[in-house]
């Protein structure tokens, strides 16, 4: 979510210049080369949002990579001028586990849906302290070949759009048996720093997703604006346009009832005593026990978010950041007792794990909280370290966050000018969907075993 907060930085130009030698370095070596995993850097907290092998030409790589998504999901190559085909359903997947959800973006665009690239040409973000920023490069991404991500994607500087894409997105979360993806969601009209509006893209997403038996939660972002009263607003918009859809996601509550579910990014930029005019039952604009109740999960950042989210009457927690030792929410040691609190208290526990970290396409001066991917190592830890709280649900940072690297997507190798991007070689380009897939199973068995 090109998300970031800042507190502390270096003042030396010198030492920012020879950061910035490091961090191109960086950028071209392999995952096994730059053995960063347990690298870590406590910056404070600022919120910044943000050859042509992509989707326009339907090229031979994103039919390959499509085909080994599903042995009987194969993508046929279609005449000129026509669209591909797909002859695949759900029954071609392992079941969905409607326990893992995976964050979800639909602010990609390209000139063939969208008249112009969108987010691939994500800007250079500046650091905070002038004389670090004079250090390092300025301006925009020149997509297809040149974006603002370490990786690329084997569906190319593609369109959120594009029905086919969003059919390839499908079949890869059914192929990482993900149930639910937690779209990034903004009220009609709104969007991000870097991007355009993209609430009329749910219908399409919420229908392909149905195909696939795949559920859509929503991920609230934090638009101008946002307070308690606007928020009821905004729920009750979803849950009057989409809420009647199959695929629109519910979750058991403790008392039983079906509910949706709503993650809450940087909850915390409000007060819990504004939240609870809206979550707690004695509230001026209460949401519960109305049609337009549902199960709120507030993001945790610092320890002293475990209160706040209390009072502010959340009915669960989540960690998002796929940096492990970046804030006392994301660091694995801390979430057995992130998760006895949540027990102590009523609450769901979400831990959020990831196959890594690398943003230093779009802020080049922060190579130190990369988290190197250690050909699936990394990822199998987080997972570990979740399950091992037996937690009710756990959630994947992210399907799709490429400017952040935290992408399970299919990549691809490939070099564009004078940048080699980094790939998930010697493995294939579906390997962390099948890292997924096992653990899905195994979470599924947990609980299983829970129950009895």
């Amino acid at each position: 979510m090109a998300r970031f907060r800042q507190k502390s930085c270096v003042t030396v130009t010198a030492l920012a210049l020879l950061i910035f030698v490091i961090t191109v370095i960086l950028k071209t070596l392999t995952p096994d080369a730059n053995s960063s995993v347990d690298a870590f850097g406590r910056l404070a907290f600022a919120h910044h949002r943000q050859g042509e092998n992509h989707i326009q030409g339907k090229s031979d790589v994103e039919i390959l990579t499509r085909a080994a998504i599903a042995p009987n999901a194969m993508a046929k190559k279609a005449p000129e001028g026509k669209e591909l085909s797909f002859d695949s359903d759900a029954r071609d997947f392992p079941p969905p586990n409607y326990n893992i959800h995976a964050f979800y973006y639909t602010w990609y665009g390209n000139p063939q849906f969208d008249g112009r690239y969108i987010h691939w040409n994500h800007p250079l973000l500046p650091h905070w302290d002038p004389k670090v920023a004079e250090g390092y490069p300025k301006g925009r991404y020149q997509p297809p070949d040149d974006i603002g991500a370490n990786f690329y994607p084997a569906l190319g500087a593609y369109s959120s759009r594009d029905p086919s894409v969003v059919e390839a997105h499908m079949q890869q979360l059914r192929t990482a048996a993900i149930g639910v993806l937690a779209v990034s969601w903004y009220p009609p009209g709104m969007m991000d720093d870097n991007g355009d509006s993209t609430d009329d893209i749910v219908p399409l997403v919420l229908e392909v997703a149905d195909k696939y038996k795949v559920k859509v939660a929503f991920h609230i972002e934090p638009y101008k604006g946002r307070d308690d009263a606007s928020m009821l607003e905004n729920i009750k918009y979803i849950m009057e346009k989409y809420g009647g859809h199959p695929a629109f996601f519910r979750y058991k509550s403790s008392t039983g009832k079906l509910l949706p579910l709503f993650y809450i990014y940087d909850s915390y930029l409000q007060s819990a005593d504004i939240w609870a005019q809206m979550l707690k039952t004695t509230g001026k604009s209460s949401i519960r026990n109305t049609p337009y109740d549902g199960i709120f999960v507030a993001l945790l950042v610092e320890e002293k978010h475990k209160r706040e989210i209390l009072d502010a009457g959340f009915d669960g927690i989540y960690t998002y950041f796929a940096t492990n030792g970046f804030s006392y929410g994301s660091s694995h040691h801390n979430w057995k007792s992130i998760k006895d609190f949540c027990d102590g208290n009523n609450l769901i526990f979400i831990p959020s794990v990831g196959p890594g970290y690398i943003d230093t396409s779009i802020r080049p001066w922060n190579f130190q909280n990369t988290r190197n991917r250690i050909n699936g190592k990394y990822y199998e830890t987080s997972l570990s370290a979740a399950l091992a709280t037996r937690p009710q649900i756990i959630s994947v940072t992210s399907f799709n966050e490429w400017h952040e690297g935290t992408q399970i997507e299919t990549a691809i190798p490939k070099t564009g000018g004078q940048t080699t991007y980094l790939d998930y070689l010697p493995h294939k380009p579906t390997l962390y969907l099948e890292i997924t897939r096992r653990w899905a199973m195994k979470f599924r068995e947990d609980q299983e075993e829970d129950d009895l």
